[in-house]
């Protein structure tokens, strides 16, 4: 297949501008979008006590609820609460206020905090995932983003089409370090490119349904997009309350009857993990339980009861859900890998480093394109993009790594130092990447990068320090006594921080072995 020269050109200039315009917040996506695929083991490796905890029982369950349906009134609206099971070996319940804002309890906390358990190291990296820790419009940008993404991967897959299979498995190695780092983007872009677009539509849809609701209003909903959007989302009808007192029925009770109905529907195995709670005490209560059914691509399925008498009200199983309920809990389980075991978690982890890296190379083959090959003082294009990429991109690992160790260090001693969780952690995120991006708008871009990922190496070598001083489960603790998740965190913590060492280690060699006229290079006086 051969293209016009026009035609080529007009598609890399295409994936040029819409691969550094979208590159920034896509590197952020997929490095962060790699961690959240451990989005429950990180629960666990945050919570001190996770680890040899006792798992409690659907009796612990009912405790909590009626506790917290007595302490707090709010929660009779409306109330969530997770099962105690694979996810958390704890019975989680949270509740909006009257003002709306949340709050959640557990048993060592039935008085509640603004704050999930255990979770604000796990939600910062899911929010800057999805958001860039943006709150609602960081969602909106991210959904913007995915759409030029998918623009870059035609016009990626158009430019190399033609050169697909002489071109897909080279990888030149020698003193061209551009059209070695151009290899290895275009192998890794090609190689992964089904599951990028899959990432690509999948998060296009998860952060622009609502968009795409309203756009589809005066279509399908004639107008009355509010009315249909709870059916559309819930499998619970929306009703008002009855002002009639009912007795409510029990955790266990709702327990069994979801499974039962799932049996009823075909689908063995189904297992309940979370539960919400409209109206309780009142004659129509409706408790709505969600869980995961084996062995199948769309896993997530609700059933509704009749919260008194555990009657069927509906029904969201997989295999006999509408297009809507099944359209998003397939994109929901596509885009994080959650349909499969632990292998397919890693293959999505590397799957989101690799994409992190063809967003990095791709800033790097934009500067190195427009170098001044006889001139030793570059543009100032080119030195701002390289400022920019090595503050914001190697910046946002350091800002990870030091979220982890800043999760372990406050829920050890958090409290004598009179700092919350949650807020020292986002403060220990954002306030290290604003200055790893100030450090690289000071510094020549080569001394940056160096710098930065010797740092990046350093703090991620303490992530696993950090858990063993907080929580004594050190590395080798952990492997001899079974608890995988804990040591694939440290471990891979430590593999990270082995790979950030060996760039920083290319970056000094680059600089002393490669093209001398380039923002990559030493000054020649230095």
């Amino acid at each position: 297949m051969k293209l016009k020269s026009s035609t080529l050109r007009t598609f890399t200039t295409l994936h040029t501008w819409v691969g550094l315009v979208a590159g920034f917040a896509l590197f952020v996506a997929f490095y962060a979008g790699a961690i959240t695929v451990f989005h429950h083991d990180l629960m666990t490796w945050q919570s001190p006590h996770a680890a040899d905890r006792p798992m409690e029982t659907l009796e612990d369950a009912q405790a909590l609820l009626d506790e917290t349906l007595e302490r707090h009134p709010d929660a009779r609206a409306w109330v969530g609460m997770m099962f105690p099971g694979e996810e958390s070996a704890q019975a989680a319940i949270y509740w909006p206020d009257a003002q709306g804002a949340w709050h959640y309890a557990s048993r060592d906390n039935p008085r509640g905090s603004g704050q999930p358990p255990s979770a604000e190291l796990s939600e910062l990296v899911n929010a800057l995932h999805y958001s860039l820790g943006i709150p609602l419009a960081g969602t909106y940008l991210m959904g913007i983003v995915s759409l030029l993404y998918g623009v870059a991967l035609v016009s990626g897959l158009v430019i190399h089409l033609p050169k697909l299979a002489e071109d897909l498995f080279a990888l030149r190695r020698g003193r061209n370090l551009k059209r070695f780092w151009q290899d290895a983007h275009n192998v890794i872009g090609v190689l992964s490119l089904p599951m990028h677009v899959m990432f690509a539509a999948t998060g296009a849809l998860l952060c622009l349904v609502m968009v795409l609701a309203l756009a589809l209003d005066p279509l399908i909903y004639g107008g009355k997009l509010m009315e249909a959007m709870p059916a559309a989302l819930d499998t619970a009808p929306q009703v008002a309350a009855a002002g009639k007192p009912a007795a409510l029925g029990g955790v266990a009770m709702w327990h069994a009857r979801a499974r039962e109905v799932a049996a009823e529907q075909g689908i063995a195995g189904f297992e309940p993990a979370y539960l919400k709670l409209t109206h309780a005490g009142d004659a129509n209560a409706i408790v709505e339980v969600t869980g995961e059914a084996p062995r199948t691509l769309g896993a997530l399925g609700a059933v509704a009861l009749d919260a008194s008498t555990g009657r069927l009200i509906a029904s969201q199983l997989p295999g006999r859900r509408d297009a809507n309920h099944a359209t998003l809990s397939i994109a929901y389980l596509l885009h994080f890998g959650e349909y499969g075991n632990a292998w397919v978690q890693w293959l999505y982890f590397l799957l989101g480093l690799g994409g992190a890296f063809l967003f990095y190379s791709g800033n790097l083959l934009w500067i190195e394109s427009r170098r001044k090959r006889r001139q030793q003082v570059q543009g100032r294009a080119q030195l701002w993009m390289a400022r920019a990429t090595v503050g914001f991109c190697i910046g946002v690992c350091v800002a990870i790594s030091a979220a982890f160790v800043a999760a372990q260090a406050l829920e050890w001693r958090g409290a004598d130092w009179g700092v919350g969780v949650g807020a020292g952690v986002q403060w220990a995120c954002f306030a290290t990447w604003a200055l790893c991006l100030l450090w690289a708008a000071m510094r020549p871009p080569l001394r940056a990068a160096r710098e930065l990922l010797w740092l990046a190496a350093l703090v991620t070598a303490l992530v696993p320090v950090a858990h063993g001083l907080a929580t004594g489960w050190w590395l080798w603790k952990s492997m001899a006594a079974g608890h995988m998740a804990l040591f694939a965190i440290d471990a891979g913590a430590l593999a990270m921080a082995f790979g950030f060492a060996w760039l920083a280690r290319m970056t000094a060699k680059r600089a002393r072995s490669g093209e001398p006229n380039s923002v990559w290079a030493l000054p020649r006086t230095a």
